[in-house]
């Protein structure tokens, strides 16, 4: 039985790999629209209006937006008339998110500190389930999905936006540049954090491959799932509900 797993840049046992995880987002949270932009050179905000468009999200639909932090998937669903429920591991993550909410007079919000692979919410009670660019960092990615399945409803819809790699002619090289680099720094230059940089960089070149994260999503009990292409180096994974 393997008792180790990946974070980022080395592997750890997993109760270490919870707390530290914690600790970098904590680290990040204050800046997190910077540190987004940093990494993806602004594309972040084109992926997410890309993600919510696949979400579809309908007028009173209850949504949880799993490892939402600042909300920034959340608020673009519950503009659309959806109940959000906001859940996430880290409570700083949360509380920056609650106080954005606040100063957009957003409503129709809830705001719950949650762990992806144990949610204390009942079975069969959320129309869709969403997690952007938040599935890497859990420490058992099957338990997350298999949570998620729990508590969506029969016919309920699961999104899961995340990093994956590219075939393009020098794109690798040239990502490799730039991660291992530059992204590191400017996390020094800006939070004066540059290991929690280094960790959210190496956690996207750990991620499963595509093709064995779509087998783990139908292992978790969902059928026709589909992985779509958004822009550059990025994927919706949908899935319809196991019959």
């Amino acid at each position: 039985m393997n008792d180790t797993v990946s974070f980022g840049y080395e592997d750890v046992a997993p109760d270490e790999k919870t707390e530290r995880v914690g600790t970098v987002f904590s680290n990040v949270a204050a800046k997190y629209d910077i540190m987004n932009d940093a990494m993806s050179g602004g594309m972040h905000r084109l992926w997410k209006d890309r993600f919510v468009a696949r979400v579809k999200p309908q007028p009173g639909e209850a949504i949880l937006d799993m490892a939402g932090g600042t909300g920034d998937i959340a608020f673009r669903m519950v503009e659309r008339g959806a109940e959000v429920t906001v859940a996430d591991i880290n409570q700083d993550m949360l509380d920056v998110g609650m106080e954005r909410a606040l100063d957009r007079g957003l409503t129709g919000l809830a705001w719950s500190c949650q762990n992806a692979e144990v949610l204390s919410y009942p079975s069969r009670i959320f129309d869709a389930y969403t997690i952007a660019f938040g599935i890497r960092n859990v420490t058992h990615i099957d338990r997350a999905l298999a949570e998620a399945h729990r508590v969506l409803k029969f016919g309920g819809r699961f999104f899961c936006l995340e990093f994956s790699t590219v075939e393009w002619p020098g794109f690798k090289q040239a990502y490799d540049l730039y991660s291992h680099k530059l992204v590191p720094q400017l996390g020094k230059a800006i939070a004066g954090d540059e290991e929690s940089y280094r960790y959210l960089v190496e956690s996207i070149r750990r991620f499963p491959p595509m093709p064995e994260f779509q087998s783990m999503i139908r292992a978790a009990g969902f059928t026709q799932t589909r992985v779509e292409p958004i822009l550059g180096g990025l994927v919706a994974i949908h899935s319809g509900w196991k019959t």
